[in-house]
């Protein structure tokens, strides 16, 4: 019996197809069933129901991948513990919104290929909900998103948080006051969609304050949020720091609105059946170069 049985065996039962363990696994779907076929010889017991369409584990398949499971595990927890964080070798696949990606993903990307040289990162740029949706389906092992999200499987640690504010073309709205947030949505609004973390978030709150932005145009990409707001289509909110240079030179207003925009904390979330020390240190460095205040940073 050796691992990559075991692993096929695994991936075939988490994923429910021979294809999708093959592509999992980086190998071909002959390579998969030959590992499989040779694990059921060296126990003389069927692990798979060969007469159903999908791949159904038997009985017995059931322990081995019970078994398998546990025994990768152990596997992975004593490569971790007792090999140097140099020589780890070992695919992370990570999620970031948009935000994250035009502000301190190189920086974190930089941090662990200096600290996990034989790390393999695959980057995944979403939105919240889709990358949400990606780490419950095991296609990516970890996510930095907006904390709006409470589910039990999926644990959480917060790496940060933004501040955002409203704004606008300047002379669109009247500046040097002070504007109420039920006045503000007389204005034609900009806003994140429901695939946003920070547009799920601001939507509650504002729904809580009373406050029902008549017809809002959703923009579901920060770019082109940031680049209509900039033409003087409408109001929006907008990362404060981020695009502090464009306020300074001209190209947008900051508007003085009461109450003003909650923060927005923003979380690393990973399945806890998949926690490892790898993923623990990655979260770290995440945390030490999360910084939503300039963009494209390096280490």
């Amino acid at each position: 019996m050796t691992f990559k049985q075991l692993e096929a065996l695994y991936w075939i039962g988490e994923l429910g197809s021979f294809a999708l363990a093959a592509q999992k696994l980086h190998t071909s779907q002959s390579a998969v069933s030959k590992r499989v076929h040779e694990l059921e010889q060296a126990f003389d017991t069927a692990l798979f129901d060969r007469s159903q369409r999908s791949a159904r584990l038997t009985d017995k398949g059931e322990e081995m991948f019970v078994l398998a499971k546990g025994l990768l595990d152990q596997r992975n927890a004593a490569i971790e513990q007792f090999g140097r964080a140099e020589v780890v070798a070992r695919r992370v696949r990570i999620g970031v919104t948009e935000l994250t990606a035009m502000t301190w993903l190189p920086r974190w990307v930089e941090l662990i290929q200096v600290h996990y040289p034989q790390v393999t990162l695959e980057p995944d740029v979403d939105s919240s909900v889709n990358l949400r949706e990606k780490v419950l389906a095991d296609e990516l092992d970890l996510v930095v998103v907006p904390d709006a999200f409470a589910d039990t499987r999926i644990p959480s640690k917060q790496v940060g948080a933004v501040e955002s504010a409203w704004m606008c073309k300047p002379g669109l709205v009247e500046a040097g006051r002070r504007i109420r947030l039920h006045e503000l949505a007389q204005y034609q609004l900009l806003l994140q969609g429901p695939r946003s973390g920070t547009g799920l978030l601001y939507d509650s709150w504002m729904k809580n304050l009373g406050v029902q932005p008549a017809k809002p145009i959703v923009v579901h990409n920060l770019v082109a949020l940031i680049g209509l707001t900039v033409s003087g289509l409408g109001v929006s909110y907008l990362p404060r720091e981020a695009v502090a240079p464009m306020l300074q030179g001209g190209l947008l207003a900051l508007l003085d609105v009461t109450p003003a925009l909650p923060a927005v904390p923003y979380v690393a979330m990973y399945k806890g059946e998949h926690r490892s020390s790898l993923l623990a240190s990655v979260v770290m460095l995440a945390q030490e170069s999360c910084d939503f205040s300039r963009m494209f940073q390096g280490d």
